[in-house]
């Protein structure tokens, strides 16, 4: 506890204006911010103070980086404090390219590292196609991690951790990837933990729409511990908050050709000289990591385009 009876906490769950917090001896409560606007998430550290069997958040504390969503209307924030963002898709269903590689550019915007995981390899020609598809993304440093999550999960929960050990990760997916079975794989009984915070709060029909922290191995490494963090699925993933001037810069497979545009001001959409289109490949998939996929190429443009009429 601080002099001023404050204490530091942890937001392990956020329903909008009431979050659960953490205490430093590992007790929850309820929690409410001050104020009419609700600015903290999952992974904020706090102080706050108690008021009877609940309490009062008083100061969040700076953050090393936010991720979040914008568009014209809203900002959603999902959490803050990240190591990695892990980005669950499936053999089947199909998956966007675009909602993959906005997701995939808001956690460089925020110098957070990404992981992406096929699921499904059980399903062996949708797997193989996906894995095709992907190729562009095999080529950066992000990687692929192939999964069966529902077959091989022994296995593919060791290679996991021993890719999140001692980190913080948010998990992102859409419907029907299984992100809820990756997340009970790694912290078993974490939807029966959520369905009970839901109760705490007389909320349950929040339990599906809240994003919430697991602890993966706390009582392992208390030092250093694991730790996941479920977000619900989305449907948009707005880039509003990108200067579309430095959209290159967060796309791995664009970054490098900057440096051979002709134009410092390039926007690599038609200058000539421009070392960025000289470099996309005629095939949908590009097969060498020196070279740009038409399908990438065309998810900069339309980005770029969106996110230049949003500015001016």
């Amino acid at each position: 506890m601080t002099q001023t009876g404050l204490q530091n906490g942890l937001i392990v769950a956020n329903y909008g204006r009431h979050f659960l917090v953490e205490a430093a001896d590992g007790k929850r409560l309820i929690c409410h911010s001050r104020g009419k606007k609700s600015q903290g998430v999952v992974g904020d550290r706090v102080l706050w103070k108690a008021s009877q069997d609940e309490g009062t958040i008083e100061k969040i504390e700076p953050r090393r980086n936010l991720f979040y969503r914008q568009d014209e209307i809203r900002t959603k924030s999902f959490a803050a404090n990240l190591d990695h963002v892990l980005i669950l898709i499936a053999a089947e269903p199909e998956f966007s390219s675009s909602q993959l590689s906005r997701a995939l550019i808001a956690a460089e915007a925020q110098h957070i590292t990404p992981i992406i995981a096929l699921n499904k390899s059980d399903l062996v020609e949708p797997f193989e196609r996906a894995w095709q598809w992907l190729l562009p993304y095999r080529h950066m440093h992000y990687g692929v991690l192939p999964l069966s999550l529902k077959k091989s999960g022994d296995v593919d929960r060791a290679e996991l951790l021993k890719l999140l050990s001692g980190k913080t990760t948010l998990v992102l997916g859409p419907s029907g990837a299984g992100k809820s079975t990756l997340i009970n794989l790694l912290a078993p009984g974490a939807l029966a933990q959520t369905g009970e915070i839901s109760q705490a709060l007389s909320a349950g029909k929040h339990t599906t729409t809240s994003t919430t922290w697991y602890w993966v191995d706390k009582a392992v490494d208390e030092a250093k511990p694991t730790a996941l963090i479920d977000s619900p699925g989305f449907q948009e993933f707005g880039l509003n908050h990108i200067d579309p001037a430095q959209l290159a810069a967060y796309m791995p497979d664009i970054k490098p050709h900057v440096a051979h545009c002709k134009f410092y001001n390039c926007t690599h959409l038609h200058e000539p000289g421009c070392g960025v289109i000289a470099a996309v490949s005629n095939e949908e998939s590009a097969s060498s990591p020196r070279e740009i996929s038409t399908n990438r190429y065309k998810i900069y443009s339309d980005l770029f385009a969106e996110l230049s009429q949003s500015k001016y």
